[in-house]
């Protein structure tokens, strides 16, 4: 460790809690911050250099009405980009083939304990802006998304942090990349810590470093780049973008019908994903390092009948968006074959995509999944128009654009309430807040089953990073002083002798005993201590305490939370640690043990569960069985097939157990007694008339359990 860090973390020890903790929180986000802010610009330079200086001069992807234009440099360009991508790949990052952004950070957090290598991402990274200059139809968004998600990770393991906190920091880091490339701090926060997860879930121990990263991401981001800091929205650089608003109950119905739209194709995009990553690829027989070559030649071929799916800028649908103001001279025709080119340029895009980056190029597919989204919406206005003239304003059918963005980012990366946010603020205005609730919330219940990020578990239960919360929040919301024992009954002082010590040593006990004088910890006896000045019998009547105590004291402050105190047990393997208050100059307070830890996690679980049972009634048919579960165990642990449950005889139903007498006649002792309402009687009332309905758990000695031998 450097003595940079080494200084930070001393002055962090020294600042009282819980503000020290707030300070890391802050002071790490804000640097990933910085750091996902700069590899943001850094690759936003690259690609806005190379796509200006190569495929721009052979492609018109932003024409209005281009097809069927046939270029030999678009098949040559994409096919040796992604040539390029897959060497570089292969010689750098050959683990990461087939993994795109948001899918490795995702996997990094649920299995990887935060762990993202800073070069995968990196080189992927840099590969990306060769793809996408090049033609390759991907997205820039993802691979900056992972590369800060592995800037935090990096940070996180520089200051050796917990894994916990990695996870957080790799968070935050990608909430930096997507709050800057897409210029929404709110946004990329909700993006990043609601991607982890296929249900409306958002990982909350991220919230604060997340919104601290993305605010500062995106602020360096701007600044770099000259933008006003003040006016958000610079994403979607379309004069009016702002002023788009929802106006009548009307045009809900368009709305109504783009978010199952935006879910179908969201789940179109992601069939052929996945048909290319899971059935194509595997089956190819050569190199895997030159399959991509393979997936760019197959989208250039796309790109000589549409062109436009190489747009990496998002001009075609920003084109959109300022050509649709004016409808005087467009008629019909002209409408329904916009929305022959929208309609084509959205499903082509889809396949392309697939082709690029399901054959293991660099790039992403958040970014496609926006520009999808908006030449649907540009799609359905025109549609509109060309079957319905003049019934909805001209606005509108720019609205549909930014709002169709919206509902395939929600249904394709399963983030709806993420996707609402980030383009009001591409948008500068929350005039469509109302509609794009409903896309989103509508494409995402549609399209959620086929999400493009298949390291996505459902909720925070199912994750790995969760195992443990039960415990831990336990953990966290005590304080030491709350489970320390401020009597320790083990105290001596440092004259007390040898053999006094042995002779209050119980048996079967281990103690510590606390050397203390005045109220002042000197030290403490352990058991092996004791045991090895007995070893010496010439010396064991003089040695008193001061002699044999242990001076160099791993101590814990009584406001530290306990689930912090287990990493002192941990270090030191101490049954005990001295407790002790910083506000009152070190005082030493009482000690805290591992056995009054561990039965208050069990005090603590039994709450719950009794809580668990009675809020849900269901669950006390889990509860009855395990009863019993443990109750066969505890009889039988080994023969579980002795332990039967039976219905009661017809005639023994009006007598008692005594008075039926089971052992003789039915060879089986009665030990429990199941009621019909679930619960359990045992040992069982000897003298209680039996019923119908009851189960009787009895251990049989004859029939079945003779049989077996």
């Amino acid at each position: 460790m450097s003595r940079l860090t080494r200084s930070i973390q001393h002055a962090l020890e020294n600042v009282p809690r819980p503000a020290a903790r707030w300070s890391r929180v802050f002071g790490l986000g804000i640097l990933v911050g910085i750091l996902g802010g700069l590899a943001a610009f850094v690759l936003d330079a690259g690609l806005k250099w190379g796509t200006h200086n190569i495929i721009e001069h052979y492609a018109h992807m932003s024409g209005d009405a281009i097809t069927f234009e046939f270029n030999i440099w678009l098949l040559i360009l994409p096919t040796c980009g992604c040539l390029l991508s897959g060497i570089l790949i292969r010689l750098f990052c050959p683990a990461s083939f087939g993994k795109h952004g948001t899918d490795s950070l995702t996997h990094a957090f649920h299995r990887g304990m935060g762990h993202f290598p800073l070069r995968g991402p990196a080189v992927r990274g840099a590969a990306a802006v060769g793809v996408i200059s090049t033609g390759g139809s991907a997205g820039p968004e993802g691979p900056i998304a992972a590369l800060g998600a592995a800037i935090g990770s990096t940070v996180g393991r520089f200051f050796q942090v917990t894994p916990q906190e990695r996870r957080v920091l790799l968070v935050a880091g990608c909430a930096a990349g997507v709050g800057a490339i897409f210029r929404c701090p709110l946004g990329g926060a909700l993006f990043a810590t609601s991607l982890m997860y296929s249900d409306e879930e958002f990982e909350s121990d991220a919230m604060v470093p997340s919104f601290v990263a993305s605010v500062i991401g995106f602020t360096t981001f701007a600044t770099l780049k000259a933008e006003g800091l003040g006016q958000l929205g610079t994403f979607l650089d379309v004069a009016g973008a702002d002023q788009l608003a929802f106006n009548a109950a009307l045009e809900l119905i368009p709305y109504a019908l783009l978010g199952p739209l935006c879910g179908c194709v969201a789940i179109f995009f992601a069939w052929c994903l996945h048909l290319i990553e899971k059935r194509v690829v595997p089956n190819l027989r050569m190199p895997r390092w030159a399959i991509p070559a393979l997936g760019g030649l197959l989208t250039g071929l796309l790109a000589c009948v549409l062109p436009q799916i190489m747009d990496g800028h998002y001009s075609f649908i920003l084109n959109a968006m300022r050509g649709f103001g004016d409808i005087a001279q467009h008629t019909r025709t002209d409408w329904l074959n916009y929305a022959a080119l929208f309609g084509a340029v959205a499903l082509v895009k889809c396949i392309a995509t697939a082709f690029t980056v399901g054959s293991g190029s660099a790039g992403g597919v958040l970014g496609p999944s926006v520009f999808i989204g908006g030449a649907l919406g540009a799609f359905l206005g025109a549609l509109i128009e060309a079957l319905f003239p003049g019934t909805f304003p001209p606005q509108l059918r720019e609205a549909l654009i930014p709002v169709g963005m919206g509902g395939v980012l929600a249904a394709a990366m399963r983030t709806p309430l993420a996707a609402i946010v980030m383009v009001t603020e591409m948008t500068g205005g929350y005039g469509l807040i109302v509609p794009l609730m409903l896309v989103c919330m509508t494409s995402y219940v549609v399209g959620r089953r086929w999400g493009l990020n298949h390291e996505q578990v459902r909720t925070s239960a199912e994750s790995p990073a969760h195992a443990g919360d039960a415990i831990v929040h336990l953990l966290e919301s005590w304080r030491v002083r709350d489970l320390m024992e401020p009597a320790w009954d083990d105290t001596v002082s440092p004259e007390t002798s040898l053999p006094e010590m042995v002779e209050r040593i119980k048996p079967g006990t281990r103690p510590v005993f606390a050397v203390a004088q005045d109220g002042h910890l000197m030290g403490v006896v352990s058991v092996p201590d004791i045991r090895r000045f007995m070893e010496e019998p010439g010396l064991a009547s003089f040695v008193i305490a001061a002699d044999m105590m242990t001076t160099d004291l791993e101590t814990i402050d009584a406001d530290t939370e306990v689930y912090l105190a287990l990493d002192v047990f941990r270090r030191g393997s101490h049954s005990v640690v001295p407790v002790i208050e910083h506000r009152h100059d070190n005082a030493w307070v009482g000690m805290l043990s591992r056995e009054r830890v561990f039965e208050a996690i069990r005090e603590g679980l039994a709450e719950s569960q009794a809580a668990m049972f009675k809020e849900h009634v269901g669950l006390t048919a889990i509860e009855q069985e395990g009863q019993l579960q443990n109750l066969v165990m505890g009889v039988a642990p080994t023969r579980k097939d002795m332990i039967q449950r039976l219905i009661v005889p017809m005639d023994a139903i009006g007598k008692s157990l005594r008075e039926a007498d089971f052992r003789a006649k039915y060879s089986a002792q009665v030990i429990a007694i199941e009621q019909p309402d679930g619960t359990v009687q045992c040992p069982p009332d000897l003298d209680t008339p039996l019923k119908t309905g009851q189960r009787l758990m009895a251990v049989v000695w004859q029939g079945e359990a003779s049989e077996d031998h």
